[in-house]
């Protein structure tokens, strides 16, 4: 899929840049100077001569656009808000997620956004759409003062081709990304100069003092999560999602940071569908993103060769460390940040299904977990109301490392592999999560990729990788479905007694656990109690039957 070319569109802009006039929609509704250049859906080389004029903006060694994204080089969670207004906030799942702010104070938010973009000599504006089924998508316009985050946009949402373009007219939802420029930390319910605003009754989305384009990406999940549920009762899904090349069975897998959601559905047998975010309609599953985000810390042409590869003109790399002569980027320097990335179009993977988006329902689903513990089975098959438990406790293991402070291995929790995006509560995504996969007959499965033998402080080793794609070959075959189960006590999960190409030593923790068996069940009831302690946030709005799918401590 080649990028398009600027053209003029439904608001007149002429061919990328130049001066506009006062008839020009934009112009006048920003109230722009007339002499203002505006880049309008401009195409990689324009935007990389425009990049380069920005601090600390160059050109990696092998034709990527490296950018800084200033102090905030991740999300900023605590400083999003969404409007609290007549027509949403019904909807809303309020709380430490969805943190309120009043309609005043987005219009002082607002007004300080536009007043700093219209200080600006040169614009930028993309166009685009995003989730690939066109009986579903959005069409989204971002204006911004930085040349990288048009590009990163251009990237991670789905380009209009040329005619749909000439034929886009106004956006369903619009981003004023005027990061450059703080808060008014004085504003009534600001905590910071950051601030990450969003109006469901307007429609759009204010960023103020955070340059990560991130927060772009991000954004528009986060209003997918509301939209598509409320409006089309379309399941939103932190997921990322293959299809077979043979059978063509699709499968999702949900999974947090470091879980194997990426590397796993990167199958040379399969067609990748998307990385991060997908809709499950009553028409198939489809990708919501044109592109990939991928994490580059100790990235390597041997581990993950297709993104890899992927690192070329058009991407863009952030807040990497690199040689300064020849460009050659360190991957495995995090002095910047841990949270290194590069943005990418998905048709840059070989193995990328275009478009992204697939006319059957999942097979299969798979819930991707690390325990450190080493206690839960390398795979189970869960019912629905097992599935429904797990996905609203989206539990993992947080590495000592990947954040500071953190100096041995967390039980971490994040409802439906995706909290931070959420916008209804959890039960209200599992519920249309488990109704889908008993009209779909799917079948489901917690893949552990963490470790075995014993816990990861106590000398356990990660489960090799060898047996956890054996174990997916074989679910994928439906060869799992049919051998015997048994009992995984206090979880209460059903574990294959034999799976091809797996030790069966290996299927059941207690018979791999190096220590003692009055060890490995204390370690068992430790982690269960964790999770009933976590589950006790959601269970109000939670059925009895889903309450009782978890662990009996």
């Amino acid at each position: 899929m080649m990028p398009p070319t600027a053209v003029e569109s439904s608001i007149n802009f002429g061919a990328n840049s130049g001066i506009k006039t006062t008839q020009d929609p934009l112009v006048q509704q920003l109230s722009l100077a007339e002499d203002t250049v505006i880049r309008h859906n401009a195409p990689p080389p324009t935007l990389y001569e425009d990049g380069l004029l920005e601090k600390g903006t160059t050109i990696s060694s092998t034709g990527a656009l490296m950018a800084y994204s200033g102090k905030k080089t991740g999300r900023s969670p605590k400083d999003k808000r969404i409007v609290e207004e007549p027509s949403s906030s019904h909807n809303i799942w309020w709380g430490p997620v969805n943190k309120q702010v009043d309609e005043l104070t987005w219009k002082i938010s607002r007004s300080r956004a536009l007043d700093y973009l219209r200080t600006r000599e040169k614009l930028f504006v993309v166009d685009a759409y995003a989730g690939w089924d066109p009986r579903y998508r959005i069409k989204v316009r971002i204006i911004c003062a930085r040349a990288y985050h048009a590009l990163f946009m251009t990237n991670m949402l789905i380009r209009p081709t040329e005619e749909e373009l000439k034929n886009f007219g106004e956006p369903d939802f619009t981003i004023y990304n005027a990061g450059q420029f703080p808060a008014n930390v004085h504003t009534k319910g600001m905590t910071s100069s950051t601030s990450v605003e969003i109006n469901f009754k307007a429609m759009e989305m204010v960023i103020l003092g955070t340059e990560y384009a991130g927060e772009m990406k991000k954004g528009i999940f986060t209003v997918m999560f509301y939209l598509m549920p409320i409006k089309h009762k379309v399941l939103t899904l932190h997921s990322s999602a293959n299809q077979g090349t043979q059978k063509g069975d699709v499968t999702l897998f949900f999974g947090l940071s470091g879980t194997g959601k990426t590397t796993l559905s990167a199958d040379p047998n399969r067609k990748l569908i998307g990385d991060d975010e997908h809709c499950w309609s009553d028409n198939g599953v489809f990708n919501i993103e044109g592109g990939c985000y991928a994490k580059c810390l100790d990235l390597s042409a041997e581990k993950e060769p297709e993104i890899f590869n992927s690192i070329k003109f058009g991407a863009i790399l952030e807040n990497v460390v690199y040689d300064p002569a020849s460009k050659v980027v360190d991957y495995s320097d995090s002095s910047i940040t841990e949270n290194t990335r590069c943005a990418y179009p998905i048709d840059y993977i070989p193995s990328a299904k275009i478009p992204c988006l697939a006319d059957t329902h999942p097979t299969n689903i798979i819930l991707l977990t690390c325990d450190a513990s080493g206690v839960l089975p390398p795979v189970s098959k869960l019912s629905n109301s097992q599935v429904m438990y797990h996905f609203i406790s989206g539990y993992t293991s947080k590495m000592a490392g990947t954040e500071e402070g953190v100096t041995e291995p967390q039980a971490t929790f994040s409802a439906c592999f995706g909290q931070p995006f959420l916008v209804l509560h959890p039960m209200k995504y599992a519920q249309q999560l488990s109704d889908k996969m008993s009209q779909h007959n799917s079948n489901a499965w917690l893949l552990n990729t963490g470790w075995v033998g014993a816990s990861a402080a106590n000398g356990g080793k990660r489960c090799p990788l060898k047996y956890t794609r054996a174990i997916l070959d074989a679910i994928h075959s439906g060869e799992l479905n049919k051998v015997e189960f048994e009992k995984f006590p206090v979880f209460n999960l059903n574990v294959p007694k034999t799976c091809p190409g797996v030790p069966s030593e290996l299927l059941n923790p207690v018979n791999a656990w190096s220590a003692s068996k009055d060890a490995f069940n204390k370690e068992v009831k430790n982690l269960a109690s964790k999770f009933t302690e976590n589950f006790v946030k959601y269970a109000d709005q939670c059925t009895t039957e889903v309450k009782a799918a978890g662990p009996s401590v």
